[in-house]
């Protein structure tokens, strides 16, 4: 089937299946009626404490597709050295990864310091997210590789997991790389773009 065919199928089942939430576990805190035991602006707030870096994950157009696919992205980690395995998570309601997933192949593009722009221009829906954004195209998967990024990883979808109300996505990584001298990394921290300080 493919690294493609695997994925598109993965995203036909979980949108034909959707995923009912866990079982409550049986020792609870709080009885089935009454509220919920963390608030969602609550959950927000505390796990936005949590400083991440941001990428801008990237695809090739798939079969029958006018151009490539991104989104910008800071649920992301690496996942396994041996074999080579990265992960990032993604809304279930996202518009984009459907079409990383046609393609079966993306590349993680980590973002600089002074990318925030490049980040904003990845997060918004309908525009074309690749207008004048320099790009080349990654050496294995042909997904586009963000020219002034700190670094790419180049992957083929190795599998897709449910997680609640986002996709849980695995890739094998087939190749990366950094620049020459690669300049500070981009920071996500309570809603707000960041960098390391000197």
């Amino acid at each position: 089937m493919g690294h493609a065919g695997a994925a598109a199928a993965a995203v036909r089942y979980l949108g034909l299946h959707p995923v009912d939430p866990l079982p409550r576990p049986k020792l609870r805190c709080v009885r089935a009626d009454e509220r919920a035991p963390v608030d969602q602006g609550e959950f927000r707030r505390v796990l936005g404490t949590f400083a991440s870096g941001v990428t801008v994950i990237t695809a090739p157009a798939a079969e029958g597709e006018s151009g490539p696919a991104g989104f910008a992205c800071q649920s992301f980690s690496s996942l396994s050295l041996d074999p080579p395995l990265v992960c990032f998570m993604v809304a279930r309601t996202s518009t984009t990864w459907p079409r990383i997933a046609r393609a079966g192949v993306f590349c993680v593009n980590i973002l600089g310091a002074d990318q925030a722009e490049l980040c904003r221009a990845f997060a918004v829906r309908g525009a074309d997210k690749f207008a004048g954004v320099p790009h080349t195209p990654a050496p294995r998967t042909g997904s586009p590789r963000l020219l002034g990024a700190t670094a790419w990883i180049d992957c083929a979808v190795h599998a897709v997991h449910p997680g609640g109300d986002h996709l849980i996505v695995t890739g094998r990584v087939d190749a990366l790389g950094t620049t020459d001298d690669p300049p500070a990394p981009l920071l996500f921290h309570r809603g707000r773009f960041g960098r390391l300080a000197p």
